[in-house]
């Protein structure tokens, strides 16, 4: 049983290999540090962060998210440490909170490697602090025990590392940030979790620029029904649901909970339980059902479905990697017992010592495995069913239901970037869905990086290839749109980009032709960066009808390509504004850019960078999840060679808004 600890509270620990989860509702730092007796850290060497993720014995997270899994190897630890303290604190800069008085009380507990519950301790009471000492592990006569703690600090990090006897507290928590902000860039953001009511969650985001609601009014005289409507579930929501959600690993016999609170609707009845064991087959858990989740429509309950695969497949995959650590933990610290002996390290008794060992790692790792096929192949499953039920929106391009596609009248909730998987699971694609409208903007990289199969890629191929991704990213959001609530605008100075924008042009969806040289992009970035600075000022007036007459108010994207080819000073700060600014009044910005062709400019243009999400033109493992911060291997959503489905779809998205004009 799992020992529920408050402020003070101790509590022993019956094994020397376990793991601290954390779980919170926003993302926050992970860190932890090694002190004496007296509780005083003897140098940064004695800090683990997301800079530096390891010391002996011990590993955090590489960054920031909401959950996190902390390995501790109680065994392995230095004589002269006597405590092990594990800190969380609020990313700085991020955009989230400031104070953990803000948010949800974190949670911390310690496991065994099977997920057996040891202890677990919430932290409430929280109020100004930015920074805590969530619990301690420390060594007592012999023994190990945990104790919660519960110390906050105002001051963060700095303030704590102060507060444990370390030099240069300040520089060492400047870079633990600067380390989380790379980690928060590379990061997909999780979904906002559903509130008790639902009402907030169930709905799509709305834009804050004004006119948007007057818009839509107006636009549902003008369109006939949208794709939505012909969307019917491949079952009836009463069916049994799916319960991927639910795995128990093998190693110990202990459960672990994968369930995602949005995986089942709230009035269906509960799943039958799997049958335990490896031995399970999928054969034995229920037929998945389309939209078997929580939501008011059918949109909605896909969404969350396709989030709660992605975050299933996570936790199975870290449950996997966490087994198979243990299991050569494990041969390796009986190897070391066994051959400690000098003895025994030749001949038949060492023979026979390893051959032991290697034995018991391969039936660990076997059972973990056994475990981690049975969820993948529920989880293909579903997959293969959830996929053809899904909109355009959520859709790929080789999805027959664009052959059906009519222009929408409502915006959706969320919009496919592309798919997502992980070595495990390589057959196995998650679409990758960020909510509408985009809190962050993109950059699509045309610089030459290594691809996950090693490969070089040609560079002005390369770049091509990412003109392309842009233009399929913008042409999905024109089409997902109601007829005249998005436009497009394009700074391609040197005019390299011709081929690849020619969907665009030739169907006249732009809101104007690519601005060409110097002039174009004084004159795009001008205007875009006036609108904002208008609907600002008129938003927080409080007087939105004050807008100039005939003012759109339409979202806008900008693609700039082949930056900083025409940019001069002016140029770049306004589009850092743009970046930053932007996508609160509907204005959101796409790069297609080579990071290295703006190097001149220097640690002016990091904060960009950092600002939006990179993407890439070609499958690469660079993007993280708000988890377990595994390393996921994004592949674009390309329109299938020699289709015609996007110039289809631009086509009826041109005739639309000409008609409504």
């Amino acid at each position: 049983m799992t020992a529920e600890l408050v402020r003070g509270q101790n509590h022993p620990l019956s094994q020397v290999r376990v793991e601290i989860r954390i779980s919170a509702g926003v993302p926050v730092v992970a860190a932890a540090t090694l002190s004496d007796e007296s509780g005083k850290a003897h140098g940064v060497d004695w800090v683990a962060h997301p800079g530096a993720s390891a010391l002996p014995g011990l590993e955090v997270s590489r960054q920031a998210a909401a959950d996190h899994r902390l390995a501790v190897d109680l065994a392995a630890m230095p004589e002269t440490a006597h405590r092990v303290n594990v800190l969380l604190a609020l990313p700085a800069g991020a955009g989230g909170p400031v104070r953990f008085g803000a948010v949800a009380a974190p949670s911390v507990a310690v496991t065994g490697l099977d997920g057996t519950g040891i202890a677990r301790y919430t932290l409430v009471g929280l109020d100004a602090e930015s920074a805590v000492i969530a619990l301690e592990l420390y060594r007592r006569q012999g023994a190990w025990k945990v104790r919660a703690v519960g110390q906050g600090y105002s001051g963060g990090l700095a303030e704590l590392f102060a507060d444990q006897g370390l030099p240069q507290a300040a520089e060492l928590a400047g870079s633990i940030q600067e380390a989380v902000s790379r980690g928060l860039a590379r990061s997909i953001p999780a979904p906002p979790r559903p509130t008790a009511d639902g009402d907030a969650s169930r709905r799509p985001a709305q834009p804050t620029y004004p006119g948007a609601a007057a818009r839509e009014a107006t636009q549902a005289s003008h369109q006939g029904p949208g794709p939505a409507e012909a969307q019917q579930p491949v079952a009836p929501m009463s069916q049994t649901p799916s319960t991927q959600g639910s795995a128990t690993s093998s190693l110990g016999g202990g459960s672990i909970d994968y369930t995602h609170p949005n995986r089942r609707s709230e009035t269906s009845p509960p799943p039958p339980p799997w049958p335990q064991g490896p031995a399970a087959s999928p054969a034995d858990a229920p037929s998945p059902v389309a939209g078997d989740a929580v939501g008011w429509s059918m949109d909605e309950r896909l969404y969350n479905q396709v989030w709660g695969m992605f975050e299933d497949l996570a936790r199975t995959a870290a449950a996997y990697r966490s087994a198979v650590d243990f299991a050569e933990s494990r041969m390796d610290k009986e190897l070391e017992q066994a051959l400690s002996d000098p003895r025994n390290r030749l001949g038949a008794a060492g023979g026979a010592a390893r051959e032991a060992a290697s034995v018991r790692r391969a039936q660990l790792v076997d059972q973990a495995k056994a475990v981690l096929d049975r969820d993948l192949a529920q989880l293909t499953a579903e997959a293969e069913v959830v996929e053809p039920a899904l909109p355009p929106a959520y859709a790929g391009w080789d999805n027959p239901v664009w052959h059906g596609y009519r222009v929408p009248t409502e915006t959706p909730m969320a919009l496919r970037l592309g798919d997502l998987h992980l070595p495990e699971s390589a057959p196995l694609r998650i679409p990758m869905l960020v909510r509408l409208p985009m809190e962050r903007g993109l950059w699509i990289d045309s610089g030459q990086f290594e691809t996950v199969d090693g490969t070089l890629p040609d560079s002005g191929e390369l770049r091509h290839r990412a003109v392309e991704a842009a233009v399929a990213i913008a042409a999905r959001l024109l089409a997902v749109h109601p007829v005249g609530a998005f436009g497009v605008h394009v700074i391609d100075p040197a005019g390299s980009a011709a081929r690849a924008l020619a969907p665009l042009v030739r169907t006249g969806v732009l809101a104007s032709p690519p601005a060409p040289g110097a002039a174009g992009v004084a004159d795009v970035l001008g205007r875009l960066t006036q609108r904002v600075d208008l609907v600002q000022m008129a938003l927080r007036g409080r007087a939105a009808e004050s807008l100039p007459p005939g003012f759109d108010t339409a979202q806008q994207l900008l693609i700039v390509n082949d930056f900083p080819h025409g940019f001069d000073d002016r140029a770049v700060t306004q589009l850092r504004y743009l970046a930053d600014e932007g996508p609160s009044v509907g204005v959101h910005l796409l790069m297609v850019a080579d990071r290295e062709d703006a190097t001149a400019y220097g640690p002016l243009l990091d904060p960009l960078w950092r600002s939006l999400m990179r993407l890439t033109p070609l499958p690469d493992d660079h993007l993280a999840d708000p988890w377990v911060g595994h390393a996921w291997t994004y592949e674009p959503a390309l329109v299938p060679p020699g289709s015609e489905v996007l110039h289809q779809v631009l086509t009826q998205v041109a005739a639309a808004a000409t008609k409504y004009t």
